[in-house]
């Protein structure tokens, strides 16, 4: 079953010279893939991340989640479905400094205004999966980066989405860090059958998917499955990475 379906999907940036970001992109992912998107600066990563977040809307072309057109939606029921239906890690963790960790994780669930004990539960079932069980009542401020962003990717993950999107979650990290989260991104998709799709230029963070799509100058450029071997899956990446940058 197919989580995503990206349909035609064209986005142009009006102005003196009308920029095509854009252009007749193509692809699903299936519920339970864990799927990288990739491309040199300025291919149109983040305005197709972007489209798909519902932040900004296509000029034309269509973006189906779980079988609904969120760009259809009033605005109500767009913030309503975004914070239902999908949940997002950024590159900065986008976490709020006046909460604690506990209080940044549960905000989807208070939006949600979800009682008390069903969020306890859940509080204290996605902290031990993510090991930052000990730290629930410090700032952020308090903890390291590679806390953050578990604290981050709790908060994403707290209201059970159908689709996580993932921006650059390892840019700010070290690579010890990057190491971590990305195995517990992978874990969670593995186990949980947790349906990702994270943008990246990172290849050794790419290397965690099961596929990876690149697009160059806004169009779909090619895509590679992961075998399992993710040495291997990592090489084939770098060379289709260097092929379409020696394109351009």
């Amino acid at each position: 079953m197919n989580i995503l379906e990206v349909k035609n999907l064209t986005k142009i940036y009006e102005g003196k010279v009308p920029y095509k970001a854009l252009d007749s992109v193509e692809f699903s992912i299936q519920k339970g893939e864990f799927v990288g998107i990739m491309g040199p600066s300025g291919s149109g990563k983040t305005t197709l991340l972007n489209m798909v977040s519902t932040i900004d809307s296509p000029n034309s072309g269509e973006v189906i989640i779980n079988k609904k057109n969120p760009h259809r939606l009033s605005r109500k029921d767009i913030s309503l479905f975004r914070r239902r239906d999908l949940g997002f890690v950024f590159q900065y963790f986008n976490l709020l400094d006046t909460l604690t960790v506990e209080e940044n994780i549960l905000l989807p669930l208070t939006l949600d205004k979800i009682n008390v004990k069903e969020m306890n539960k859940r509080v204290e079932i996605v902290t031990q999966k993510l090991g930052i069980h000990t730290i629930l009542k410090k700032r952020t401020y308090e903890i390291s980066g590679g806390q953050m962003q578990r604290t981050a990717i709790a908060r994403a993950i707290i209201h059970s989405p159908q689709l996580i999107l993932a921006d650059e979650p390892t840019g700010n990290l070290d690579s010890k860090a990057s190491k971590d989260v990305m195995q517990l991104l992978q874990q969670l998709n593995e186990q949980e059958n947790a349906t990702m799709m994270m943008v990246t230029h990172d290849t050794v963070a790419a290397s965690y998917c099961n596929r990876v799509i690149f697009i160059k100058d806004g169009k779909f450029y090619n895509e590679i499955y992961s075998d399992g071997n993710q040495k291997i899956f990592h090489q084939k990446i770098i060379n289709l990475l260097s092929t379409l940058e020696g394109e351009s």
